[in-house]
Parts: C-alpha cells; structure tokens; sequence
C-alpha cells in the first residue's frame, strides 16, 4: 500500500500576518541600526563630550590680584577667600524644582534665581551659573547642610578683592568689577574672558596689567549631583605683583578722620618730588561693596546720591580759590616789577570801580599796607589795585605756570582742569571784551577763576621747594612675589620756574607769619611741634549785595568754602598740604585746624618729634577773616 506524504494547506490570512510581523521586526532592528549609526557615528562627538562632562569638568581658578602697599609697607589691599554660590541645571533633573528648594532653604525669592538663570541661556552646556558672589557663612553652612536636596547647587572658593582701609583711601585705590562686553572685547586677546574681574577705576585700573594674577585651572571629577569628588589635574593660578604707594597711611587715616562728616578734600605732597602722601576726598564710598558684586539698588544709591561720592573732590572739584589766590598775584606783582615789597597801597575798607564797590573784609580797612601785610592779615583792597596793575592775562600768565588751569595728568580717572581766565578766553566764551569791573575778582581768587585741591597743592609745594613743579605720583614700584622689582617710578618736572631771587623767599616769609606772628589769619594752625607757613582762603559761594552777612547763619549750600594751604618747616620744606572744605566757612577757622594736624602727625610718624623747632611766639586767636 503507497502511503503520500501529509499536506496541510497554509490559512493565506495567517501567512499575511507573518509577513507583516517580519516585516515590523525587521523594520525596527533598521531603526535601531540607523539610531545606533547617528548617535555613535554622526552625533558620537557631541556625547562624548556632554557624558565625560557629566563626570569630568574643567574648572576655572581665578588668580588672586597683587596686593598694595603703603609707602612704609603697610597693608592697604589684600585678598580673602569667599564663597560663591553656584548652579548646573543640567546635574538636576528638575532645574526648577531645585531653585524652589534653594530658594526656600535660604529665605529667598526665587524669581531671583529664575531670572538669572534666565541671563545665562547662552552659556556651553554645564556651564555654572552665579547665584550668589561671596555669600555669608550661614548660606554657606545651610548649602553644604541640604547638598542631597540640592543637585547641580555647588560652593566654590574663589579669592576676594579686600580693601582695609574701606573708604578711607577709595578714590585713589579705586575697585574692580566684572568685565563687561565693551572691555571683553578690547582685551579677549589678553587672556580675559567672561566672568573675569578687572579694575574699573583708580589704581585698580590704571594698574592693571600688574596687579591682574593669571588664572590657573582643574580637571575635576564629579558626581551625578554635581559635587566635586577629587581633582584629576591641577594648573596653579598665579598671584598678581605687588604695588606699593607713596601714600602713607597714617597721613591717610588723620586727614580722613579730619575731614569726618564734612565735604571736602585734603591732600599732601612731598615739597620736593611731588609724591602724594595723602589724598582724601569726602565724603567716600566702601571700595569692598564693588568687590562682592553691587547691587543694583546699591548702585543707584551711589549715583544718584546729591553728595557725589564717586567723586573725587581733590582732582574733579573745581573750586572759587579764594584768597589763596593771592600768592599768585604776590608772585606776578615781584616778577613784573610791577610792586616792590616795600610797595604800598591804601586800604580805607573798599574799592570803588566804575559803579561797583568791592568791599575788604575788614569793615574799617587796613590802612596803609605793604606786600608782606597784604598777605599776612590777607587784605583784599591791596590785591584788588595790585590786580588792576597787572591785568588779567599777566595773571593768568602767572597761574598757568604754577600750574592752575590745567591738568595735571597724575594716574587718575577724570581730573579736570579747572579755569583761569583771560581776555581771549572772555572773548571766545561770551563774545565780549574784558571789563575792568571784573579784575578786582579774580585777583582774589572769585569770579572765573576756579581749581582743584591738588592743584593748590601743588602751587603751594612749588613756592615751597624754589619754583620747581613735579607732576603728583602716588606708586612708588611694582614688586613679583618672590620682591623682584619690576618696575620702578619717581619724581617727574612739570617745569621749573624762572624766578628772581628772592621772590619766593619774601613770599615764604609772609606766608611764615600768617601762621606765627600773631597777626595773621591762619593763627589757628601755629605748632609747637614745627614751623607752619601758610595761606587761608574763603571762597565765596553766592554773591552776598546789602548787609555783610556771616557765612554760618547762611542756608548750607550758599556758605563760603573754606581753604588753607601750608608747607612746613618754613626754613626747609618738607611736606605741603592743601585743605577745601565745601561750605564750611572761613579758612582761618574750618581748614587751618585739619592742616595743623596733618603736618604734626606727619613729623610724629616715627614716634620722635622734629628736630625743626618752631620760632616762639605768643598764641593769638586769628581774626576772622578767610
């Protein structure tokens, strides 16, 4: 019996839905090859790079700023570490839920967080974020406390500008900041980029390139939170030079404390190199509030302050001199041949010119008064005729070359030049000719004339040292760590003014007695210590018609300035000091006192008194006038 092989026949249904089931399988192992292809092929680059950055990161380390010394090597500025509040969004797996938190833990409103993470969406990916620059300790212990509730938020050191003396020497020191785009963009070159601090004024500007450190680096492994688990490898930062100043900060510390509470400026010179000793400016800011990263409310505060103290009166103030001013006139009148010391004008009180009166603030006059008495009990009627002798350009000839009107380019920001004027500076700015009215006032220091602190200071060092004019320096050298010197500055001429003989010794003499001789108005600032020689000034803010009225009873911004500029010791100058102090009345009275002070402290640095002794000499109150 023939036995056939069994067939069954295939459901064609079945068979479709096989086909179809291969088809499927086969279309997704395609897909999965073609995925696989893309990712590890085409795209393998990009995740390499974000998987090795979800565990290595490379990590930024600032280079600490050179520090800055006084000229007796005192600390002035350093660095402190500080803490930063840092945040990956891509080590938290619910960003915004980690800033809720971060906010809550810190009892803070976290829009602010929001928002600034909203800055930086622009950043490479696990590039951190700045929540917070130099947090205090307890945001610093309550971070490291909820770290596991916390993915991507981190603490990073990093080192902080720290200005010790605070405002004492602000707008000389000057301070740092972030870069912006504007600076990024002229010094990328140079190694700076985003997130970088530079100096934005001051000597922190102006010395940048060597106090700036260059920045080091780590390799840094992380875990899947974000937090550093060991450094792979390290390239130190390196620190910033060393810049040490001529100012001294005892100087700075007694002329700060001098000027406490008011407006004004105070600076001291070295007669002979034109080193700045000190230079206050009130009233200041805190150079360390920069430091951190200001606020936004904290710098409109600043700026919209009516009392401006971003600026710095000893080279932005721009001032009426007052009868300081006289020295230039004394100065033209001898050289000019125009008076000789013993040259004698009247003074019954006033002077009358055309149909003005220009009054002396002596209500009954002087008398008969020569060179030496017109500077000594500083009578305004002597200097009005001596002016109209010489004419406005002799006197401004002569003030420009002691170096008013004009800049005097030390290294700092914005200095303005003040004014001294002339005929054809009359006649450019108003289209008029000189009116002879107009000399009696500024041949004492009013009308046009304006100039700044330093300015008068250096006037002063001038007639002081001879007639030679430095130009003002306050860096003395520039050291590396290990005390190489890199760099080494000193004294620079201006010019050095021709003058007769014994021009600026008569005037020495006169300014001598306007401290010593009992007569004179800075008798407020007679030492026992050392010789002071100086010259008072009151610098009338508005113009006062009618009744004489005293500057104190005055609404404050309407009262006079008060000036006093001094050398000392008389017979060998050492230091020269100016004082203004913005509405604060006669000269003889509000600044004479502050440059007392300045100059016996200055001979009490080393703790042993002067060898100069002072000539004896009753003590008499000064009159009130200047």
């Amino acid at each position: 019996m023939l036995l056939l092989p069994f067939r069954t026949e295939v459901d064609p249904h079945m068979r479709s839905r096989v086909n179809l089931l291969v088809a499927l399988v086969s279309a997704a192992f395609l897909f999965l090859i073609g995925r696989l292809f893309f990712l590890q092929v085409i795209e393998g680059d990009r995740y390499t790079y974000l998987s090795e950055n979800n565990r290595i990161r490379i990590k930024k380390v600032p280079g600490a700023r050179g520090m800055v010394f006084d000229r007796k090597g005192a600390l002035l500025v350093d660095n402190r570490p500080s803490f930063d509040l840092v945040f990956v969004p891509e080590d938290a797996e619910d960003p915004d839920a980690t800033l809720k938190r971060l906010a809550h833990v810190l009892g803070r409103d976290e829009n602010d967080f929001r928002n600034l993470v909203g800055e930086n969406k622009m950043r490479p990916a696990f590039g951190e974020i700045v929540l917070g620059r130099d947090i205090d300790w307890r945001s610093v212990v309550t971070v490291e406390a909820h770290q596991l509730d916390l993915p991507g938020v981190t603490l990073w050191i990093r080192p902080r500008r720290s200005y010790l003396s605070s405002s004492m020497a602000a707008h000389v020191l000057g301070y740092i900041g972030e870069i912006n785009s504007q600076q990024l963009k002229a010094r990328r070159q140079r190694g700076y980029a985003m997130g970088d601090e530079i100096g934005h004024f001051g000597l922190e500007k102006k010395w940048e390139e060597y106090l700036r450190g260059q920045s080091g680096g780590q390799q840094v492994e992380v875990d899947a939170l974000g937090r550093r688990v060991r450094v792979l490898h390290a390239v130190e930062d390196v620190p910033g030079q060393s810049v040490h100043l001529t100012l001294d900060r005892d100087l700075q510390e007694t002329a700060a404390q001098a000027l406490a509470g008011k407006d004004g400026a105070i600076v001291a010179l070295d007669v002979n190199s034109g080193a700045i000793l000190a230079m206050v400016s009130t009233p200041g800011f805190d150079p360390n509030v920069f430091a951190r990263g200001v606020t936004g409310e904290e710098w409109r505060t600043l700026t919209q302050d009516p009392a401006h103290p971003l600026n710095n009166r000893a080279i932005q103030g721009q001032y009426p001199p007052g009868s300081t001013f006289k020295i230039v006139l004394a100065i033209a009148g001898l050289e000019e041949g125009v008076i000789r010391p013993e040259t004698t004008f009247f003074c019954p009180g006033s002077l009358t010119v055309g149909n003005r009166v220009f009054r002396d603030w002596k209500k009954g006059g002087h008398g008969a008064v020569n060179l030496h008495k017109g500077l000594v009990e500083s009578c305004d009627v002597y200097f009005y005729q001596l002016g109209q002798k010489l004419g406005p350009d002799r006197i401004a000839k002569y003030a420009r070359a002691l170096g008013l009107g004009q800049i005097s380019n030390i290294e700092l920001d914005h200095e303005k030049p003040g004014l001294i004027p002339d005929t054809q500076w009359k006649q450019r700015r108003f289209g008029q000719p000189w009116f002879p009215g107009e000399t009696p006032s500024i041949a004492i220091g009013q009308g046009y004339v304006t100039v700044t602190p330093l300015q008068m200071a250096n006037l002063i060092a001038a007639v002081a040292n001879g007639g030679t004019l430095h130009r003002p320096w306050f860096v003395r050298k520039v050291e590396s760590l290990d005390g190489r010197l890199v760099r080494e500055y000193g004294p620079e001429v201006i010019r050095t003014l021709n003058l007769k003989e014994d021009t600026l010794e008569h005037i020495r003499k006169a300014l001598g007695d306007v401290v010593n001789s009992g007569h004179g108005t800075g008798g407020r600032s007679k030492s026992n210590l050392v010789m002071i020689g100086g010259k008072t000034g009151t610098a009338q803010v508005a113009e006062m018609k009618g009744a004489i009225v005293k500057s104190e009873q005055l609404a404050y911004k309407i009262r006079d300035h008060a000036w006093f500029v001094a050398f000392a010791p008389v017979e060998k100058p050492e230091i020269a000091v100016a004082v203004l102090v913005e509405h604060g009345g006669h000269g003889g009275s509000a600044a004479a006192p502050m440059a007392k002070k300045i100059i016996e402290r200055y001979f009490t640095l080393d703790g042993q008194p002067s060898p100069t002794e002072p000539r004896l000499a009753s003590r008499v109150a000064a009159p009130y006038a200047d």
